[in-house]
């Protein structure tokens, strides 16, 4: 396949791809209760100390386990939108060259973020979806 070939759709679909298998590596982690360093004394008093908040009683990996699950819906999102972007992106490519960019600013930060407070898998995931997007950006007129 030649430079001249490689079109919008087809990367923005490559993105998508990325993006499915970067989120479903996110929702088997969160299959279960964990930690990168295994059991521990904070896993543990995250599952046992219970709060009232907001009418309901909850634990502190409650939220923990619902922001991951959140992000995972996002991320799903995020793919869907990247294959659905590619059909309008065969007719018209500067249409989707925004959505493109705001795709490319939201993973960037994203990447950033993991890379800073969480582990370099997910922003090494970030970069890999980047290569595409950037690529994506730069070809659609």
């Amino acid at each position: 396949m030649g430079m001249k070939s490689v079109t919008t759709a087809m990367l923005l679909r490559i993105a998508a791809a990325i993006s499915a298998v970067f989120t479903a590596g996110h929702a088997m982690g969160g299959l279960k209760k964990w930690s990168p360093i295994g059991d521990n004394e904070v896993l543990r008093q995250m599952t046992t100390v219970h709060f009232q908040t907001m009418g309901a009683t909850r634990s502190y990996l409650d939220f923990y386990l619902g922001f991951g699950w959140s992000v995972t819906v996002a991320m799903a999102l995020h793919s869907i939108l990247l294959w659905q972007l590619a059909s309008p992106a065969r007719v018209n490519g500067a249409l989707v060259r925004p959505m493109i960019g705001t795709f490319i600013l939201a993973i960037f930060a994203s990447g950033a973020i993991a890379w800073w407070f969480i582990f370099p898998l997910p922003a090494i995931f970030s970069a890999a979806l980047l290569v595409p997007l950037v690529w994506a950006y730069v070809i659609a007129r």
